[in-house]
């Protein structure tokens, strides 16, 4: 199999702007890199740890709300 050299790069890069816009490539490259990351993530256990510190108390919720709502009356 023959290795893509820099013309046939150039020709796919031209042939998906054609087909997805210049607009479109970068959100399309940044949802390819935001896969790859939580793919990685998730195979390394990484994603577990950051799930478990997200949550959240519903006592320590309500506080802050609490909170939130002295301050609105005070004002």
């Amino acid at each position: 199999m023959p290795s893509l050299g820099l013309p046939e790069l150039l020709l796919i890069f031209g042939i998906l702007v054609l087909l997805f816009g210049a607009k479109k490539l970068p959100e399309i490259g940044r949802g390819i890199g935001e896969g790859i990351r939580s793919f990685k993530s998730a195979i390394s256990g990484e994603g577990e740890k950051k799930e478990e510190e997200k949550v959240v108390k519903p006592k320590e919720i309500e506080a802050e709300v609490v909170k939130k709502e002295e301050v609105k009356e005070k004002v």
